[in-house]
């Protein structure tokens, strides 16, 4: 009930999605790790997003997280895993749960761990300057390292992508 969207959040997933990209959320949820909440709390959340989004006209393809947490209450979320951001184990299982090409695929996000993720994987990392990223970009003076490209919203990214795709469509001979 807390979840605000930024205004252009819809109108670029469905930009992606009518572009023929697969649209997918990988996110940290290390807070199930730490006993603050539980995966089926993660889960509603992500199906409420789902369902404003498909009534919006957008689709997410799928949503992937990471329950693990170095300092987590319970043994089995604790530890390290490769699933959590940078680390690239939500990366591979969307790639081979969705058959995508992870070498033509981007990831978007605002944290560094988001364009750590993407180097990891093999994708293009798109820092956002928009939540944390802000305060990446200052922190790094305005050069992220492993950053293919640093937008100031997620429609910039997005518009910056598209160009990416049609970029390499012109460099394909028949």
């Amino acid at each position: 009930e807390d979840l605000e969207w930024f205004p252009y959040t819809v109108d670029a997933i469905r930009l992606l999605r009518r572009a023929g990209c697969l649209v997918c959320v990988v996110t940290n949820q290390g807070g199930v790790g730490l006993g603050l909440y539980d995966e089926q709390a993660v889960e509603t959340v992500h199906r409420s997003m789902a369902e404003a989004l498909t009534a919006s006209g957008a689709h997410v393809d799928g949503w992937f997280y990471c329950p693990h947490h170095p300092r987590s209450t319970t043994d089995h979320l604790r530890g390290p895993c490769d699933c959590r951001k940078p680390g690239a184990g939500m990366i591979r299982e969307a790639a081979g749960r969705l058959g995508i090409d992870v070498a033509r695929s981007f990831v978007i996000g605002d944290k560094l761990s988001d364009v750590e993720l993407a180097v990891n994987a093999g994708a293009a990392g798109v820092l956002v300057a928009t939540g944390y990223g802000e305060q990446v970009v200052r922190t790094h003076g305005g050069r992220v390292p492993g950053a293919a490209h640093i937008a100031s919203d997620l429609m910039e990214a997005t518009s910056w992508i598209l160009g990416q795709m049609d970029q390499r469509r012109d460099r394909v001979t028949p």
